[in-house]
């Protein structure tokens, strides 16, 4: 009995209710530091998810994501600033939003960076384009600019955003299990990509990820708390258990049946202090070398991603935790999106890619999460998650990408937002949906549903009905489409 008093006198105080007025919101200390175990549990996956998709093990591998120069992010490295970020934009979020709402890597935004930024420029100078979205989103929430942003854009597009975001990340993962393969020029065929090799999964580390994909898939589908984090765990075992009896290999661009990042086997160490060297490798110089509008369009399709998919987020898991008054709307929210705007800053700056709020802290809200003491908890956890970073090297990506598939899933909920029997809104919801992955651009996407929905408005009458900023969007894209002949028209 001594020690229940002791506890309940430390976390009684009222320097604890002040900061989070937990019993005003109809919660406790026990549920506030439950919910905040349960949410770093269903989330943290991102720590071994994220390296995946920004970073690389040599920069001579086959799937080596490079940067234009031919450098390449480390995993551990990625893995280390991705728990540091998020440690602290969790910290900070509780502590002035005092909202339950836990902030990590956004998926989408990161493969974003990895598949379009990275190519065109150095990975210092795409970290610095994020850190950049981050100070744009930041400004556009302090002066009450991002909620007329967000009114601006049709329900049905922002509903098709999500949903192609959803379509473009379960089509990367597919792809770097080997679900989903090129296939070479040959004799007689125009089909661009097909399954497996031969139309067969044919390879053990394609078969370590279908059986990973149905494990995640059950976990999610039964509602057990951590689903995606238990299935990526599961997917590892297994796949370490198959290198060890068939001896599989890396692909190094010469064995097709091979693992194609990582071989999964066991570390030499669990524990190693963390390698921060990314931190504050940050650059401008795109500005310089890529030409301002080419730049500046970047920009834009960043603060596009961030923008629609944290507001959404923020406002379904205060509906959860019935924390909205009575409009539906946040009390105090333009503080929490000024500090989730931040989460792209120190995303950026961490070489973490741009931070925002995740959905799994409705994980955490089911506990009974109602206060920013949960997000203590959760941020604490991620901090000391940055010591085990030899543990993220041993998952494959055939391992880690069934989590990508299973995101894309959940997003694509959003599709019965739209209303596809009115053409000229189903057609740009359409193209926003298809164009992500068929063209693996989020920004492409995103400017065809823009330009075609603006476009069947002005034909059919209905011009005055769309925002104003709408307008100025589609024209923003039209110049990102065109940039190519502009170029060569200016040269001329």
């Amino acid at each position: 009995m001594g020690s229940v008093r002791l506890v309940s006198a430390i976390y009684g105080t009222p320097v604890i209710e002040r900061l989070f007025r937990v019993s005003e919101r109809g919660s406790t200390v026990g549920r506030e530091l439950r919910g905040g175990l349960v949410t770093f549990v269903t989330m943290s996956y991102i720590i071994v998810l994220n390296p995946l998709i920004l970073g690389s093990f040599t920069p001579d591998g086959p799937d080596a994501k490079t940067d234009v120069l031919g450098n390449v992010l480390g995993v551990p490295q990625v893995a280390a600033v991705t728990a540091l970020a998020a440690g602290v934009m969790t910290l900070l979020f509780g502590l002035i939003a005092n909202y339950p709402f836990a902030i990590a890597t956004g998926l989408g935004i990161n493969t974003l960076v990895a598949v379009t930024l990275a190519p065109l420029m150095s990975w210092p100078e795409a970290m610095g384009l994020v850190v950049v979205d981050g100070l744009i989103i930041v400004l556009l929430a302090a002066t009450g600019f991002r909620t007329a942003v967000f009114n601006a854009v049709p329900p049905a597009l922002k509903a098709a955003i999500a949903v192609g975001i959803g379509l473009f990340i379960a089509f990367v993962g597919l792809v770097d299990a080997g679900f989903v393969r090129r296939i070479a020029d040959a004799a007689g065929t125009t089909v661009p990509v097909g399954l497996g090799i031969g139309n067969s999964i044919a390879s053990w580390p394609t078969f370590v990820f279908v059986v990973g994909l149905l494990i995640t898939a059950v976990l999610v589908a039964r509602g057990v708390r951590a689903g995606i984090l238990l299935g990526v765990v599961t997917s590892t075992v297994i796949a370490i258990i198959v290198e060890s009896i068939v001896h599989v290999g890396p692909s190094a661009g010469t064995n097709p049946k091979g693992w194609a990042l990582s071989v999964p086997t066991l570390p030499d160490s669990v524990v190693r202090l963390p390698d921060l060297s990314l931190v504050g490798a940050v650059s401008f110089g795109a500005f310089v070398h890529l030409g301002l509008l080419t730049v500046v369009l970047l920009v834009f399709t960043l603060v596009l991603a961030n923008f629609f998919d944290a507001m959404g987020t923020m406002t379904g898991l205060g509906q959860q935790a019935g924390l909205v008054d009575k409009d539906g709307q946040l009390p105090a929210v333009g503080r929490a999106l000024i500090v989730e705007g931040a989460g792209a800053v120190v995303g950026g700056a961490a070489s973490a890619s741009s931070n925002t709020v995740f959905v799994e802290s409705a994980a955490g809200i089911a506990e009974g999460a109602r206060t920013g003491l949960a997000n203590m908890l959760t941020g604490v956890l991620f901090l000391l998650a940055m010591f085990f970073t030899p543990l993220y090297s041993v998952v494959p990506i055939e391992a880690a990408a069934p989590a990508l598939v299973i995101v894309g899933a959940l997003l694509m909920r959003q599709i019965t937002q739209i209303d596809f029997t009115e053409f000229r809104v189903a057609l740009p919801a359409f193209l926003t949906i298809v164009v992500m992955p068929f063209t693996y651009s989020i920004a492409n996407g995103i400017g065809a549903g823009f330009i075609s929905y603006t476009v069947l408005a002005a034909a059919t009458g209905r011009a005055r009905a769309v925002h104003p900023l709408m307008w100025v969007v589609s024209v923003a894209f039209v110049g990102y489409f065109a940039v190519g002949p502009l170029r060569a028209l200016f040269r001329g």
